[in-house]
């Protein structure tokens, strides 16, 4: 190294040292906080339409290990001073990854956002390491939405975000068996009279097994009793569904009420599948889901696989990191009078809120949403 480009380089650490010791706006996050923080600019930047940048520092090496030496402190404290006020620095996982979230970008700004803050970044730490103990560092750089899904960039996934506790997914699974044990129990004559009226009304099995999309984009054998005429095309539903997901105006009428959000007057349902849809009692298979660990007495409606395949990636959300439901607040709070896009922010605002007493609440309120609420065909 020549004696101009040594000179350079003290004079940048030492503006590096200035800045650090300088009171920042904003304190360097925590794991938990920063995580959060990527949780809730992820789901900004779904509704919003614009990408967020994932700048990560990778402190690789014994000289970065210990998060109190001096070439990881000097490079914690350099961080906040280098972004912007709308941006988020922080520890990404606690001693060993420093990550900034650059968000609002434009799609074709998320190239110069990584051009403008890559310099800074290994300004930083140079300021902070020796040449060597630099060398050991790695800056990575991830893009959201583009690394969404259920296949995407694993940095982007949900889980390492702060979700419900241990204790708590132990008590929703055994509130699970527990409930659809009993309703099965209780409603197996009840079951038995609708098999009945169904095998006498209609050709075909009594059940109506599908495929569906469950947690994390899994699928499952989904359990109906069968409302429409067997072996129908689901052409009808697909061409729907596919209008509704891409903005299209879908709402229709049913002779009292209009805004429907539903196919109306199918013809591929039976008289008797009219009445089973009408009450929900066709959803009541169900329990059995629920009881094989596919399903959850309370979450989001599980997703058809053409279905899911529309989504984009703030849609996947309501499938991410939890099992579908029976019932859940766009069948409480939306059901057939709910578009699309309404009924997915229900869900999620479902999942950013979960608590054992909301599920309670949804729960006590299901049976008057389905006696007195509209919107169900």
């Amino acid at each position: 190294m020549s004696a101009s480009q040594s000179i350079n380089t003290q004079a940048a650490a030492r503006a590096a040292r200035e800045r650090a010791h300088q009171t920042s706006r904003r304190d360097l996050l925590g794991e938990g906080e920063f995580l959060e923080a990527l949780s809730w600019e992820q789901r900004r930047s779904e509704r919003s339409g614009r990408w967020l940048l994932l700048a990560l520092i990778h402190l690789n090496g014994p000289e970065w290990k210990d998060a109190g030496s001096r070439p990881a402190t000097l490079l914690a404290q350099s961080l906040p001073p280098l972004v912007r006020g709308t941006d988020t620095a922080g520890w990404y996982t606690t001693d060993q990854t420093l990550g900034v979230i650059l968000t609002e970008l434009r799609d074709p700004a998320a190239g110069d956002a990584q051009a403008s803050i890559d310099p800074r970044l290994k300004e930083a730490l140079g300021a902070a390491a020796s040449t060597e103990t630099a060398q050991h560092a790695r800056v990575t750089y991830h893009i959201y939405p583009e690394g969404a899904g259920d296949q995407g960039d694993p940095v982007f996934r949900r889980e390492n975000a702060p979700g419900p506790s241990q204790v708590a997914r132990i008590l929703k699974r055994s509130m699970d068996i527990v409930g659809s044990a009993l309703a099965l129990t209780v409603l197996s004559p009840l079951l038995l009279v609708l098999a009945l009226a169904v095998k006498l009304t209609s050709k075909g099995p009594f059940l109506y097994r599908q495929k569906r999309v469950g947690e994390n984009g899994r699928t499952f054998t989904f359990l109906k009793i069968r409302s429409m005429f067997h072996n129908n095309d689901p052409g009808l539903h697909r061409d729907y569904v596919t209008r509704m997901i891409e903005g299209q105006d879908v709402a229709q009428s049913d002779g009292l009420r209009t805004g429907v959000y539903k196919v109306v007057n199918d013809p591929r349902v039976t008289a008797v599948g009219r009445f089973l849809r009408r009450t929900s009692l066709d959803e009541l298979p169900q329990f059995f889901n629920v009881l094989m660990g596919d399903m959850s007495l309370v979450g989001p409606r599980p997703a058809l696989p053409y279905e899911f395949e529309l989504y984009s990636a703030w849609h996947r959300r309501r499938v991410m990191g939890i099992k579908p439901g029976l019932t859940g607040m766009w069948q409480v709070y939306g059901r057939g009078r709910t578009n699309f896009e309404e009924g997915i922010r229900l869900d999620l605002r479902y999942l950013d809120r979960w608590s054992l007493w909301l599920d309670l609440k949804l729960l006590f309120k299901t049976p008057g949403a389905v006696i007195f609420g509209a919107g169900a065909y």
